[in-house]
């Protein structure tokens, strides 16, 4: 037997300013792509793991991601998604994609739904498996150009693997039973907050990822994913949705609706409300008076690299600073010409430089001056580490150069690379301890969780000014769907599901 195998994702801020070339998913093709998806914690690891026990011919055309960010370059699209239709066009017995669902190219709203379409016209009857992201903006023509689709029930998702082996489980009944599962595809007109996405805690989210599960147990259900969406991509499908397969279609149309009607009836959970900045550092003051171990978290979700920020706003640390906090640890800030200021001083040398606030959002009207400091050089690295953390763990991570500069109220670890704080090697592998501070602050919204919240004291979430802000007012949404709440309060829709 023969499986094209691949992995494709990225998530797209179409707000963001970081551009998306093809060097921004670092590609590995051919045999390169084999090795990176048999040593990932990723649905492509499973599927690998799948062919093997099949003794089947794992065709790994491309191994790519990379960090949310602006619109994919056009390019950049066309020599992935090339690369895998080419390898399916040379034949093969079933098609195994890890996907993200939330890629908007240059030109196109839905980089998944062209990819599958453009397989599925030279790949007509074989069977098409997709693991998609709980983020994904999913839309019909995905859903109606593969076979199986399941995305991931946790968020932050520790379950990539888990997702892909319930695709390939569903994969060989269609090759050993010749399964032929019925799709249906449920798109509440709601736009859900990233942070009441959080499946780790009680809430709407986590109870309709458990109706999915209890679905799942009803003879007939093969799979039911539900996705929160990405809110911030300014395009026509954004937003919450289910997807269901089962064994017919009426039944995969019946769950879908269910749960549908249960995220739209739930609505108002799903919306976030943000404080103002000032008001969460002065929490966050407070709680650092206190006796305890561990550092105060403040997570800075308005600029998380994970949701195409730019990795560089300076409101929290400022705010900070200004109402006389100390022992702060912070970071990565992504500036490489500060990186580069304090690699020509060196270690020890005391510097006044301007830090972060460097890449201008148009997208949202904010463009910042950087922020001035004085102190010292105290550590320069190659700022690579690997990831001991349940969420991609053993990758090898590199933030580009880095280096830590001590202001004496504060130290900043400032990178070249824009870095998700995926684990403590962040910091330690920069010579930085965080759970030997006061106040430890981290450009994210929900990966850091498992690993900084068993080490913190306190979460406060702190609402900067960037283009991964919950606050909606910020973004000009034009493509989109409307009416869509809350962009709109006043909505009226009554359950229903595509029969796919």
């Amino acid at each position: 037997m023969r499986f094209v195998v691949a992995r494709m994702n990225h998530e797209t801020n179409t707000f963001s300013p970081v551009p998306t070339p093809l060097e921004s998913f670092n590609p590995r093709w051919g045999t390169d792509a084999l090795q990176a998806g048999r040593s990932s914690h990723t649905a492509m690891g499973a599927f690998l793991a799948f062919a093997d026990a099949h003794e089947a011919e794992a065709i790994t055309p491309v191994f790519a991601t990379a960090n949310p960010s602006g619109p994919v370059a056009d390019d950049a699209f066309e020599a992935m998604a090339s690369s895998i239709v080419d390898a399916v066009r040379s034949g093969c017995d079933a098609i195994l994609l890890d996907l993200h669902g939330a890629m908007v190219t240059e030109s196109l709203e839905d980089g998944e739904g062209e990819l599958l379409a453009r397989i599925r016209a030279v790949a007509p009857g074989v069977p098409i498996g997709v693991a998609l992201d709980l983020h994904g903006n999913i839309t019909e023509q995905m859903v109606v150009n593969a076979d199986v689709l399941v995305g991931f029930k946790t968020y932050p998702h520790v379950d990539m693997v888990e997702t892909g082996a319930h695709v390939v489980r569903l994969i060989q009944r269609m090759l050993d039973e010749r399964l032929s599962p019925k799709r249906s595809w449920c798109h509440p007109p709601q736009l859900a907050h990233t942070l009441k996405m959080n499946t780790g805690v009680p809430g709407a989210m986590q109870d309709a990822i458990t109706a999915a599960r209890n679905a799942e147990e009803r003879p007939g259900v093969l799979a039911v994913s539900v996705f929160g969406g990405f809110p911030i991509a300014d395009i026509l499908q954004a937003g919450v949705s289910v997807v269901t397969v089962a064994e017919t279609t009426d039944l995969a149309a019946e769950v879908a609706r269910e749960i549908g009607a249960l995220l739209w009836e739930r609505r108002a959970e799903f919306v976030y409300q943000e404080e103002p900045l000032r008001q969460s550092i002065a929490a966050a003051r407070a709680a650092g008076k206190g006796m305890g171990p561990g550092p105060v978290l403040l997570l800075d979700h308005g600029d998380n690299c994970m949701s195409g920020g730019t990795c560089d706003t300076m409101d929290v640390l400022d705010e900070a600073l200004a109402q006389g906090l100390d022992d702060i640890i912070v970071g990565p800030i992504c500036d490489p010409v500060a990186v580069a200021a304090m690699l020509e001083a060196g270690v020890g040398a005391e510097v006044n430089l301007g830090v972060g606030n460097r890449v201008p959002m148009p997208r949202i009207g904010v463009s910042k001056h950087p922020l001035e400091l004085s102190g010292v050089v105290r550590v320069l690295g190659d700022g690579q580490y690997t990831i001991s953390g349940p969420t991609y763990t053993g990758m090898r991570c590199s933030m580009g150069r880095a280096a830590v500069l001590d202001t004496g109220r504060a130290r900043l670890l400032v990178t070249e690379l824009p870095h998700e704080p995926w684990d403590l090697g962040v910091f330690t592998s920069v010579g930085l301890d965080p759970r030997a501070c006061r106040y430890l602050i981290l450009k994210s919204r929900m990966y850091c969780r498992p690993v900084f919240e068993p080490i913190a004291r306190s979460v406060v979430e702190c609402a900067s000014r960037g283009v991964t802000s919950s606050d909606y007012t910020l973004f000009q949404f034009k493509n989109i769907a409307k009416p869509v709440y809350p962009l709109q309060k006043e909505v009226s829709w009554i359950a229903e599901a595509a029969r796919l």
